[in-house]
């Protein structure tokens, strides 16, 4: 399983994907983009910062995030996909988003993500969805991903932050995971992330 930890270019993540390749990437989105110098060693998947605009209270931009497709498409590293515009805690308005968007984001050539939300079923993602990216509230969240793991060959699952949540999504056998608050901790605490990456935490039952 691969864990994105934002875009932070931290000498630890660069370390870590030299020394476990496929296990550590970038969750790279607009607002990311111009601090953000991709690497050939850390694979990356492309956000569309609807998750944050929506946090923040402020309203998603939509040029924003198509400057953002063009720049991630003139670069050598090609993203793993790209998620496509959802609208957070709203299906409606994230199947709307689909039909609008999923076209126009698909001429770029790169699989796409669908991301899911409150009430969706793992039946509701469309077709063309190469990944579904599990968003919505906490307890939702947390409540269905044994399902869409169980039901869909490929999924993402958003803001995974602990070490007992990373292994109840590897054992549910999910494809990655992101996190970006891993490095707001004390090196001490993120350093666990690495003991998760290296195998040393597999065997444990527990995790503080």
């Amino acid at each position: 399983m691969m864990v994105m930890v934002g875009n932070h270019s931290s000498a630890f993540v660069h370390y870590w994907a030299g020394r476990y390749p496929g296990k550590i990437g970038w969750l790279v989105g607009p607002g990311g983009m111009t601090k953000t110098k991709l690497r050939p060693w850390i694979p990356h998947a492309l956000d569309n910062d609807a998750f944050s605009a929506w946090d923040n209270g402020t309203e998603w931009d939509e040029d924003a995030y198509f400057r953002f497709l063009d720049w991630a498409a003139a670069q050598e590293q090609q993203p793993l996909w790209a998620a496509i515009p959802d609208v957070v805690t709203n299906p409606a308005e994230t199947f709307r988003n689909w039909e609008k968007y999923a076209p126009k984001v698909k001429e770029y050539g790169w699989p796409l993500a669908f991301v899911a939300q409150d009430g969706m079923q793992p039946g509701d993602v469309p077709e063309d969805a190469s990944v579904v990216f599990i968003g919505g509230t906490y307890k939702w969240k947390w409540r269905n991903v044994p399902e869409f793991a169980a039901k869909l060959p490929r999924v993402h699952v958003g803001r995974v932050n602990t070490l007992y949540r990373l292994r109840r999504c590897e054992e549910l056998g999910v494809e990655s995971v992101d996190g970006t608050g891993w490095f707001r901790r004390p090196e001490a605490e993120f350093r666990k992330l690495e003991d998760f990456l290296s195998g040393k935490l597999h065997d444990q039952l527990t995790f503080l």
